[in-house]
């Protein structure tokens, strides 16, 4: 099967899903949380910045269970971030 293209939205989503996750992190390290999820600090750290636009739904939640939040709690984040992007307030490098 072919993955089509991300979209210029895709990746705006992504970046504020980052956005969103590393908001929730707040003072714990990148490690730590990473290692608590079952995930690389170099995964959790692409998702931060949005150079994994598209992540995995289970790395997700398993994100979601290590920093004690539930989806819809990321997904409200990530929507008000999302809100934010479109608008233009993006401060991330666009690729």
């Amino acid at each position: 099967m072919i993955r089509p293209p991300l979209t210029p939205e895709d990746y705006a989503r992504g970046r504020a899903l980052g956005r969103a996750l590393r908001a929730a992190r707040g003072p714990r390290s990148l490690l730590d949380v990473a290692a608590e999820a079952g995930v690389s600090p170099e995964t959790l750290r692409k998702i931060e910045t949005g150079r994994i636009a598209t992540p995995a739904f289970f790395t997700i939640v398993a994100l979601c269970r290590a920093l004690g939040i539930s989806a819809d709690e990321l997904a409200a984040h990530e929507s008000a971030a999302t809100t934010q992007i479109t608008r233009g307030d993006d401060r991330l490098e666009r690729r």
